[in-house]
């Protein structure tokens, strides 16, 4: 798996995530990887992605429930979205 050896290098060189030792007493929301193919408009192969998302199912409320688990949004995104908002 190509892209999820790419995208843990990524996520490690960028530093997004610390790894931490579980505290006795917590539970740890599982993970699990997504892959997607992404295909060019004429149907070639593009490029290999993959996912890292958590399973939220395991959250209970007012232990973990209003932890917030949001993915990093790119400046591409972001400088897009401040264009549209200022026309």
């Amino acid at each position: 798996m190509l892209a999820t050896g790419h995208k843990r290098g990524t996520l490690k060189d960028n530093k997004t995530w610390d790894v931490v030792d579980c505290l006795a007493d917590v539970t740890p929301l599982g993970c699990k990887w997504v892959y997607l193919i992404k295909v060019k408009s004429d149907g070639n192969l593009n490029k290999y992605k993959a996912h890292l998302i958590t399973l939220e199912n395991n959250q209970e409320y007012k232990v973990n429930y209003k932890e917030t688990f949001a993915p990093v949004a790119k400046m591409t995104t972001i400088h897009t979205m401040l264009a549209i908002t200022a026309t």
